[in-house]
């Protein structure tokens, strides 16, 4: 009845591909939580690789104990009724912010590379997040795991090839003025770490449940945390040598990109493109997955399907609706969306990783 056999890479390029998005990618993360506090940065950038190995296991083992298809058996395990109730409220709040935040990052590359108006960038990512949604769960996994290889591959040949180019220029050292969320370097970790590990929850769960094989879900979650731990160090150097000349632009690793080549520039914009899309797609059906209810999971698969029949209507209107709100609040802007949003986030993300914590070692 269960037609599934994914591999370790599969896993592993899923977990990364459903973290790296437009922050990640753009340098936005990187600048804002880890590039402005200097060489201590990079002790953030290790506890952060350390925790998404970490968690990406246990959350992971608890979606296959469970069978979850969604992040709401997983907090409720592990939450309670209360705690639970709050970590879903979070989640599925920070799902449909983060999808918003994908829409954004990809109107302000338009906008900075190819001098189209932002909402056009949007709504171009609007609809193929939409298109390949509606195609089903196993859908998301071949597109996300196709393309992440590539995705850090590049993020890393780029980073690379900007500090040789740059050879005879030494880091910068720089302090960008703390803001109210983050105050120290091993503060920022903590919080980078949760709100991307609470919205990972949503495609992680139906992951492990996939998955079924435990040593395939470590194996994968290493490989994943590895992979992003790489692709962050690489962007964090890159960012420092160039820092006073991309320090106040919307996507910074565009600009690295063109002072190797303009057409480097042009080849990074793509990539950047498509690891919002990898981002843009789990969040949408994570979120949509919640919207449409426990009864709607129960199809028989081993996660919520929008493709199937009984639930095809209902579940078509949900994703077109959130595809459209969240298309509509992404004119608020990229930036500031990492700014402020995420940061709030990962301060409410606190409470569901400490039961997951609490839960795994009780247990």
């Amino acid at each position: 009845m269960k037609s599934r056999r994914i591999t370790m890479l599969q896993v592993a390029g899923t977990y990364i591909g459903t973290i790296v998005g437009a922050g990640f990618a753009s340098g936005q993360e990187m600048l804002q939580f880890f590039v402005g506090f200097g060489s201590m940065g990079l002790w953030g950038l290790l506890v952060v690789t350390l925790l998404f190995i970490f968690f990406g296991y246990i959350i992971m083992e608890l979606g296959f104990k469970l069978k979850a298809s969604s992040h709401l058996p997983v907090v409720r395990k592990t939450g309670g009724r209360i705690l639970g109730t709050f970590s879903d409220g979070v989640i599925t709040f920070f799902l449909f912010g983060a999808l918003t935040a994908m829409l954004a990052g990809s109107g302000a590359l338009f906008s900075q590379e190819y001098h189209i108006h932002p909402i056009i960038g949007s709504l171009f990512m609007a609809v193929i997040t939409l298109v390949t949604v509606l195609g089903g769960f196993q859908e998301i996994i071949n597109s996300i795991s196709i393309v992440v290889p590539f995705l850090i591959l590049s993020a890393v040949g780029v980073s690379i090839a900007s500090l040789l180019m740059g050879s005879g220029t030494a880091l910068a050292e720089v302090r960008l003025p703390p803001s109210g969320f983050l105050r120290n370097w091993l503060w920022s970790a903590i919080i980078y770490t949760s709100y991307n590990s609470v919205t990972a929850i949503a495609i992680l769960a139906p992951l492990g449940y996939a998955a079924e094989d435990r040593r395939m879900m470590r194996n994968g979650a290493i490989l994943g945390g590895l992979g992003l731990g790489l692709g962050a160090v690489a962007i964090y150097f890159a960012l420092r040598v160039h820092f006073h000349s991309i320090k106040d632009v919307e996507v910074p690793m565009i600009m690295v990109a063109g002072r190797i080549s303009p057409f480097v520039r042009g080849i990074y914009g793509v990539v950047l493109l498509a690891e919002i899309y990898t981002t843009a797609v789990g969040n949408l059906y994570g979120f949509a997955a919640r919207l449409c209810g426990e009864a709607m999971h129960k199809t028989g698969s081993y996660a919520y399907d929008p493709t199937t029949r009984k639930h095809k209507k209902r579940a078509s209107l949900v994703i077109l609706g959130s595809t459209f709100a969240a298309f509509i609040a992404s004119l608020a802007g990229f930036s500031n969306l990492v700014k402020y949003l995420y940061p709030f986030i990962g301060y409410c993300g606190l409470i569901t990783l400490l039961c997951l914590v609490y839960h795994r070692y009780k247990s």
